[in-house]
């Protein structure tokens, strides 16, 4: 709505005492923390004592990360912590906050640089539970969509019946312009009404509370100054969240002709619920053919019995594409919705068959035209022009197709392909309204499509990087017999830094590496590359595990500030030993014959990057029919389990020393690794063989 909001009810005295929420800040529950330079709480809300859990004793003076933030977090916390004091920029996004029960909960921040007026630097965290955020934006959001949309007039009069707020439909309803009704009486404004009986009923409802609903009222306004015209006046008091009286919301409805009012209302609140219903449910991942299938799911039945999603083929590759007027569309299809339509269904190119529809294909004059196709009546001789061949349209025609509509889907004003839409049980043809809704749901997904295709190239290509990069190994070198295996992370998330390797050394040793570079994308299977190429070259010197990390260490710290965990070990089969070294990562697991498996115990080191850090080197036996197993986090990691149990699961999988290696690797990863992880796997298994 436009214009200000409403002045203090009349007699309105400043309040005494405590008071409920009377505002957007304490509705949220907005919790006030300040930090230190080293990270301590000096300062703690009433709020972040009800939003995290803990009282103000025992939280002041704790470092912050270790009090509200999982391990897995506290170095990016860290990292972002010491950006906001470093640069004076604040930091604002949804953070994964421990509270004191040990639960998690989604915590909306904005971070900030404060000085005092000695020049000292704290950090200032204002915190807000995001689900309360999300609903408080989407009420906002919501509200004024509808109001300012609405085909009702809807006005805010305060408690002297003057008006402060009024919205377009108001405004032509009335005849004037906002600024003609603010701080006016409804009498200055509408003299031809009766509008005695309105401000009497509305001077009712601020002293009762009770609205007065559909009363309805005959006059003439400036906007049709020479016709009556009857509407329907319903009257609400407006309150604050503290119950103070606002005023009084006014809703008009013309409903001189009421049916047509009705139909119109009716089709606009479908619209508007079939969008909000689109935006909860398209776009929930960045997988492209689950994105396009949720489109079709919000189209069936809603807008179509039959909804195909289609791209361009060389959209779908990355690259744009450009027809001419006699070229073919080559379409990818990605998803097909038919409601109780058989053989509209068989007609439909099934989701990832690539086709070739004509130049004078509707679909292709759709996509290279970039506007809507829409015949509202289809007829025998349109089919030819839907389907992409005779016996497609033969389909379509059994299947009682009467109606068609293809609107393009396109995303940052390129087409990427076309929403398609059939009717063949609803006997309503296709409407302008149906078209509206239609290119407001393709524009919508348009940009979600849009972003998983990018996203998919972009995880396809560091995927082939790093597949690329990771090595191919003998099944048997140096003594040892060798399985290994790469499982990417799951399709929420992009690949990462995940390697192994496996290096023949002089005098019939064998170096096993595995290693993980924190990030993911194309940056950390680069990194990954170097760090690799670094490890090979290094290890073909004969340096202990230990002296070889130190100098990985170095080579990382180089490395754009990259930070990996690593463990390097090198079998001498002629010693029946291990040496072994580790760099922050998780430590291999040894299978003996005769004993359970066991976790190797070594010094866990830090990660490669930090820089100055010493390492250590362990010797460990490995008799012949002995195994190492060396993995990466993602294989053991979970949100839902500790890390202690997912290892213990690990060593009960490894219970079977006789089991093939290949086999142990395929049970290990169809087991542990879940497909939502959010984490690639790298895992590596080495038997000491029996010497000849």
């Amino acid at each position: 709505m436009d214009a200000s909001g409403p002045p203090a009810a009349d007699g309105a005295e400043p309040g005494r005492g405590s008071l409920g929420p009377s505002g957007l800040i304490d509705v949220l529950g907005m919790a006030s923390v300040v930090l230190d330079t080293k990270g301590r709480i000096v300062l703690w809300s009433p709020q972040a004592e009800e939003l995290f859990g803990y009282r103000a004793k025992e939280a002041l003076g704790r470092y912050a990360a270790r009090v509200m933030v999982h391990e897995e977090h506290i170095e990016l916390v860290r990292k972002l912590f010491a950006d906001v004091l470093a640069t004076g920029r604040g930091w604002a996004g949804a953070f994964p906050v421990r509270l004191k029960d040990g639960s998690s909960r989604l915590v909306e921040f904005r971070n900030m640089r404060l000085l005092d007026d000695r020049g000292n630097i704290y950090a200032l965290m204002l915190a807000a539970d995001q689900s309360t955020v999300r609903r408080l934006e989407q009420d906002v959001a919501l509200s004024t969509r509808i109001v300012a949309q609405s085909p009702n007039g809807l006005a805010v009069l305060d408690t002297r019946l003057r008006y402060v707020a009024v919205n377009p439909a108001l405004e032509r309803i009335n005849g004037f312009p906002v600024e003609a009704h603010i701080g006016r009486t409804m009498r200055e404004v509408l003299p031809l009404l009766d509008v005695d009986t309105l401000e009497s009923g509305a001077r009712r409802v601020l002293e009762t509370g009770l609205p007065l609903v559909e009363h309805s009222t005959v006059g003439r306004t400036p906007a049709d100054p020479f016709e009556d015209h009857t509407w329907s006046v319903s009257l609400y008091r407006l309150e604050d969240a503290i119950g103070t009286v606002l005023g009084v919301v006014v809703s008009v409805m013309d409903v001189t002709e009421p049916h047509r009012a009705g139909v119109e209302a009716e089709a606009a609140r479908h619209r508007l619920a079939l969008i909000a219903d689109a935006s909860a449910r398209i776009g929930t991942t960045l997988d492209l053919d689950r994105t396009a299938r949720e489109l079709a799911d919000v189209a069936v039945p809603e807008l179509a019995d039959v909804a195909a999603v289609d791209l361009l083929d060389s959209v779908v590759g990355g690259r744009r594409s450009s027809l001419g007027p006699t070229q073919s569309a080559v379409i990818r299809a990605l998803a097909v919705k038919a409601d109780d339509a058989p053989d509209a269904l068989r007609a439909a190119d099934p989701p990832g068959q690539v086709a070739r529809y004509g130049p004078d294909r509707l679909v292709t004059e759709c996509v290279r035209t970039g506007r809507p196709v829409m015949i509202a009546e289809v007829g025998a001789a349109d089919l030819p022009r839907v389907a992409r061949s005779p016996e497609a349209a033969a389909l379509l025609a059994k299947a009682g197709v009467h109606s068609y509509l293809a609107v393009p889907l396109i995303a940052r004003g390129e087409v990427l392909g076309a929403l398609d839409l059939k009717r063949t049980r609803n006997p309503v043809p296709f409407s302008d309204d149906d078209l509206l809704l239609a290119r407001e749901l393709a524009a919508r997904a348009a940009v979600q499509i849009d972003n998983a295709r990018w996203y998919q190239n972009a995880r396809d290509t560091a995927l082939t990087l790093q597949r690329s990069l990771l090595p191919s190994h003998p099944s048997v070198t140096g003594g040892l017999e060798v399985a290994s295996r790469y499982q990417p992370a799951g399709a929420t998330t992009e690949v990462g830094g995940d390697w192994f390797d496996v290096i023949p050394l002089e005098g019939g040793k064998t170096a096993l590496v595995v290693g993980d570079v924190m990030g993911s994308g194309i940056n950390a299977a680069a990194t990954m590359g170097r760090l690799r190429t670094a490890t090979n070259t290094l290890a073909s010197l004969d340096l202990d595990p230990a002296r070889l990390l130190e100098h990985l260490d170095r080579i990382t710290d180089g490395l754009d500030h990259s930070i990996a965990t690593c463990v390097y070990a090198v079998h001498d089969p002629r010693l029946r030993q291990c040496r072994i070294a580790n760099a922050g990562h998780l430590p291999p697991a040894r299978i003996r014959v005769g004993q359970r498996p066991e976790l190797l115990d070594l010094p866990t080191g830090a990660p490669l990057g930090v820089g100055g850090v010493e390492f250590s080197t362990t010797v460990f036996d490995l008799s012949p029919g002995d195994e190492l197993v060396f993995y990466t986090d993602g294989l053991v990691e979970t949100r839902r389990h500790s890390l202690d149990e997912r290892l213990d699961a690990m060593l009960d999988l490894l219970d079977d020393p006789a089991r093939p290696l290949d086999e142990v690797c395929d049970l290990l990863v169809r087991t542990l690794h879940h497909p939502d992880n959010h984490d690639d796997v790298a895992l590596l298994i080495a038997r000491a063989q029996t010497e000849a």
